[in-house]
């Protein structure tokens, strides 16, 4: 009886690592075009020869520098946080930027592992480093008594979502949220985010069964990859496009599991999306996040989709308002 409890104590967690282990073998990466659904890069085509605004480094904790835009003056009463989407960068927002720099000293940086030359691409160094960044950054650029306004678009809304819930919730006092990304299983969510995603499941499920148990020794590997366009790839800025994540950044870029409370955990914060998102339904945000919080203020603008909706002048017009309050 004693020898079949040990063989059962002994099996039971070898069988749990085999089956992760499968999983994770299982699914490997492989090409992805966006010929079916996916973003409209119509517009980012467009401007895609534009000159790209010099950043300066920021030092990080680990003494690492972040790349950071800065637009107007440093000591306005504001200071505006702009977090870029995925597969992209912060030039993303440089019209956005720019509109806004008189109501704001507004900083924009290349989250680790995007942009021109990031040390690895769609990497980072560990779960909840994007969060340790944006404090740090903050930290290292605000002037006392400055309003600290945190914006992101689609996954950089989410990790303003996801900073919002961790330990460093309190370097915001206001949020701006546009068209955000919040979970793969959460309402809002169209099917792999309107074709922009293909998420290596399989992959996903065996290194989360891994983490559950502290090992983190694969979270280098591959979990999602994004649909980015031929055209854009192949265009002036086509080095500067991620098109992969691993499981480590991919966890960093969004809310946890439980997101509904990091969403209620938000400070005063503004909803921004388009009528025609294709990658999330916009009328489910309203329901979902009024449901655990009382302090958000939605805003759909019609005929817009989910990358047009940065440069929409809706939205420089609603975030210009909640700089100007009191």
């Amino acid at each position: 009886m004693l020898s079949k409890v040990l063989r059962g104590i002994i099996l039971t967690p070898l069988i749990y690592l085999l089956i992760a282990g499968g999983l994770i073998l299982s699914q490997w990466p492989q090409t992805v075009t966006n010929q079916q659904g996916g973003l409209d890069f119509t517009n980012i085509l467009a401007a895609d020869g534009a000159p790209v605004r010099a950043p300066i480094q920021v030092q990080m904790r680990d003494g690492s520098q972040l790349p950071v835009r800065q637009y107007g003056a440093p000591d306005q009463q504001n200071m505006l946080v702009l977090i870029h989407g995925s597969g992209w960068h912060g030039m993303q927002f440089d019209t956005l930027a720019i509109a806004l720099s008189d109501a704001a000293f507004v900083v924009v940086p290349d989250l680790r592992g995007h942009g021109i030359a990031p040390q690895r691409r769609g990497d980072i160094d560990h779960i909840g480093q994007y969060e340790e960044d944006i404090a740090d950054l903050i930290d290292a650029l605000r002037q006392d008594g400055q309003t600290i306004v945190v914006a992101g678009h689609s996954s950089g809304g989410g990790l303003v979502v996801r900073m919002a819930g961790g330990a460093y919730g309190d370097r915001i006092n206001q949020a701006v949220l546009i068209a955000p990304y919040l979970h793969y299983n959460a309402p809002n969510m169209r099917p792999n985010a309107g074709g922009w995603t293909r998420p290596l499941t399989r992959r996903l499920i065996g290194l989360s069964m891994l983490n559950m148990v502290a090992i983190t020794a694969l979270n280098h590997l591959d979990v999602i990859q994004l649909a980015m366009p031929q055209e854009v790839l192949n265009g002036p800025l086509g080095a500067t496009a991620t098109t992969a994540y691993t499981y480590r950044l991919n966890t960093s870029y969004a809310p946890r599991d439980d997101f509904l409370a990091d969403i209620a955990m938000l400070p005063p914060f503004l909803l921004i999306v388009g009528r025609d998102d294709e990658a999330f339904l916009a009328e489910s945000y309203t329901p979902l996040l009024s449901s655990v919080s009382e302090v958000g203020s939605y805003h759909i603008v019609e005929n817009v989709g989910h990358l047009d909706i940065v440069n929409a002048p809706e939205t420089a017009t609603l975030i210009r308002e909640i700089l100007a309050a009191p």
